[in-house]
């Protein structure tokens, strides 16, 4: 008896990671092992730097933050450390976007924290 090959369910498979590798250079886009290979290491850079981009923004935004303060005399430290005590709860996100786009409102925000 010959042997059974669920060849429908491999050639879908093969044909999802092609898809993937569509628009690689080389032998990438076209011979089915350097895809595989190459397709599986480009879903792990973006599962890890969907996490890294997290932290980058974070991190310009605490840069936008510190900028904006600076020029009223205080650092960024003490700025959030007196943004919690008088109790306004704004996430570095907008706060970093009303220092960029909307520097009265920030400077509000400033005044009433100093």
């Amino acid at each position: 008896m010959p042997r059974s090959v669920n060849v429908v369910a491999a050639r879908q498979k093969r044909k999802r990671i092609m898809k993937l590798a569509k628009g690689y250079f080389g032998r990438r886009k076209n011979v089915w092992t350097v895809a595989k290979n190459a397709v599986e290491k480009g879903l792990l850079y973006a599962y890890r730097d969907r996490k890294v981009k997290k932290r980058d923004f974070r991190s310009l935004w605490i840069q936008r933050i510190n900028a904006g303060v600076r020029e009223y005399g205080l650092s960024y430290s003490q700025f959030m450390g007196s943004l919690k005590k008088a109790n306004i709860n704004l996430n570095r996100k907008v706060l970093a976007d009303l220092a960029m786009n909307h520097p009265d409102a920030f400077k509000g925000i400033v005044e009433k924290v100093k």
